[in-house]
């Protein structure tokens, strides 16, 4: 029996209408889009939450109705920059248990972020080793997509392990980037491109332990964001594990600014983990 990760369902009720995402795995609910009314939609998501037993709330915000949803209890976790066609999101969260609200890592979460901070950002890429090449990836790329994300991650929030999964992903318009060396992909990360909102978040990075500390990331992430910038997509963002001080500093060095960081996000190896949000705005 497959295990259902997440599902997505437009929401539309009589006082408002939501774009959700019900995440199974990760046991929280997310609104990316609504409109309507704040109250109506707050007790909707508060009554889903308990019948499928989850643990968190997201509502991705608009600036105006900030004050409407802190008035209902919410916390304001951090910025997407830019996400709705230049229009800030704001990441509103509540918790509905004790053990989702407390993070047991924060102060170490701080001290690992204070280290990134500082480090020189916009330093210009050492190239490719001779033995590597960069290139875009496309459906043919699946299987060998999928046997990587198998191999680095044990546990992951979305089934990257699946072919047939990262397949569907490639076909939906989401892009990928990858690395080889011998002909097999080592390294790889992908853009997920919200065509409606012109916006897209960097996921999905992934290296091999032995080719890591060859800077293969920034590569990919270079490389994402200029097929973005040819897209008229300018809002490039990412969540990275707040414990990495490796996926951290990348984004740091690639110009990204931090803004914020989400508790007890998702499930990614053996706990639920705290993730920061970077953000770049590619159009300058």
């Amino acid at each position: 029996m497959q295990t259902t990760y997440y599902q997505n369902k437009r929401i539309n009720r009589t006082h408002f209408i939501a774009d959700t995402c019900f995440d199974f795995y990760s046991e929280r609910i997310r609104a990316d889009d609504y409109r309507g009314n704040v109250n109506s939609l707050s007790e909707w998501l508060e009554e889903e939450a308990v019948i499928n037993g989850f643990h968190k709330i997201i509502v991705k915000s608009k600036r105006d109705d900030l004050s409407l949803w802190q008035e209902l209890g919410y916390i304001n976790e951090g910025e997407f920059s830019g996400y709705f066609n230049g229009a800030s999101a704001f990441a509103m969260c509540k918790y509905l248990t004790n053990d989702r609200r407390n993070s047991a890592y924060w102060v170490d979460e701080d001290r690992i972020l204070k280290d990134v901070l500082k480090i020189g950002t916009g330093s210009k890429n050492q190239p490719l080793q001779s033995n590597y090449s960069l290139r875009m990836a496309d459906i043919g790329d699946a299987n060998s997509l999928a046997e990587l994300y198998g191999n680095v991650f044990q546990v992951y929030p979305t089934p990257m392990n699946d072919p047939e999964y990262v397949r569907k992903m490639i076909q939906s318009g989401t892009l990928f980037c990858v690395i080889e060396h011998d002909k097999r992909i080592v390294s790889a990360a992908s853009a997920d491109v919200n065509g409606t909102y012109h916006n897209a978040e960097i996921t999905d990075c992934a290296t091999t332990p032995e080719h890591r500390k060859f800077g293969l990331m920034k590569h990919l992430i270079d490389q994402l964001e200029k097929d973005l910038f040819q897209r008229n997509i300018y809002c490039s963002y990412s969540i990275a594990r707040a414990l990495s001080f490796g996926m951290n500093a990348v984004f740091h060095q690639r110009s990204y600014i931090f803004k914020g960081r989400l508790a007890n996000n998702c499930k990614i190896f053996d706990k639920y983990e705290d993730m920061n949000i970077w953000v770049k705005d590619l159009s300058k």
